[in-house]
């Protein structure tokens, strides 16, 4: 397969607490699969006799079994899947602010709002198999926040891709989801996934445009909501990230919504992963099978050549958090 394509990017700001862009740096974008790419008028009459991959989507579905459960009357942390590498948490008090935090086996500490809706939310156990430290957080005035329950678990994963198959609290969908549908559609011509990924990550950063208004209003515990990011096609890097790791993730195509630096930038991409290639990573070229620094944010951007120059060899490119 000849595939070549240069991901171009515009720079922006906050996955947790909005975007901002310059549109002086926003970059064209050019993705091209040789499903859906340009190629020659002899290659177009001859029919492609490959195999397609099976586009059905496979949504893993979280489930608060109630086998292995901590907390209190009103928090409920639920460890039943724990090898599935995700954990379910429930509020049921009455204070408007907690948070939930969990320290990993690899030293970060990831700091989640918990929904006031009292139902099971899911977070993923991004630090892979070992230690967790779990601790619900209530707020008491201000910033101010006491710990109502604190719970260390051991957790062993049975595919250190789980995490990143199923849906959470920050890439959230279910077999319903109007962005599954796209992702099955957007795959059904692929015959392998990295045409699905080609496909996939053309139509995301070619119809959904970058909401400078709600990249300046977006406030501090944000969560994207695909099917409605699909819909009014805008977003900022949090819903850039968010429908594309969805619809990837509804394709068996593991992939981490990453948080963290942009240059000075706070951001949110994503990682994918490729038997043939393994996780993409530090560049921002794809040669056939070398995909690298998947960004859709910054690949839906307009014009400038000065991107690649201020990538450089990714490095500046920093991951805080994986989700």
């Amino acid at each position: 397969m000849n595939i070549k394509a240069i991901l171009s990017m515009v720079l922006c700001c906050a996955a947790l607490s909005g975007c901002k862009s310059d549109s002086s740096q926003a970059p064209a974008s050019s993705v091209h699969g040789s499903s859906s790419g340009i190629q020659s008028d002899a290659a177009e009459v001859q029919e492609d006799t490959r195999e397609l991959r099976d586009s059905t989507p496979n949504v893993l579905i979280p489930a608060a079994d109630g086998t292995d459960t901590y907390g209190t009357d009103a928090i409920t942390i639920d460890a039943s899947h724990t090898d599935q590498g995700y954990l379910m948490v429930r509020y049921t008090g009455d204070n408007p602010k907690v948070k939930l935090q969990i320290a990993t086996p690899d030293d970060n500490t990831y700091t989640y709002l918990l929904s006031q809706e009292q139902k099971y939310e899911t977070f993923p156990l991004s630090g892979g198999s070992g230690s967790y430290s779990l601790s619900v957080l209530e707020n008491v005035e201000g910033d101010m926040y006491s710990v109502a329950f604190r719970q260390d678990i051991q957790v062993s994963i049975v595919d250190e891709f789980l995490p990143f198959l199923y849906p959470n609290q920050y890439v959230n969908f279910t077999p319903k989801s109007q962005t599954v549908a796209k992702g099955e559609e957007l795959a059904k011509e692929a015959h392998s996934d990295l045409e699905a990924l080609t496909s996939i990550y053309h139509y995301v950063t070619s119809n959904i445009t970058y909401d400078t208004e709600k990249a300046t209003s977006v406030v501090y515990g944000y969560l994207p909501d695909i099917d409605e990011t699909l819909n009014s096609k805008t977003g900022i890097c949090f819903d850039y990230a968010a429908i594309t790791a969805a619809m990837l993730r509804s394709q068996r195509i593991p992939t981490r919504l990453e948080v963290g630096y942009a240059g000075e930038a706070y951001h949110a991409w994503i990682s994918v992963y490729l038997e043939e290639s393994g996780w993409i990573d530090n560049i921002i070229e794809f040669h056939g099978s070398s995909w690298s620094l998947m960004d859709p944010t910054f690949a839906a951007g307009t014009d400038s050549s000065s991107l690649k120059q201020f990538i450089g060899d990714g490095t500046n490119y920093i991951v805080k958090y994986y989700y």
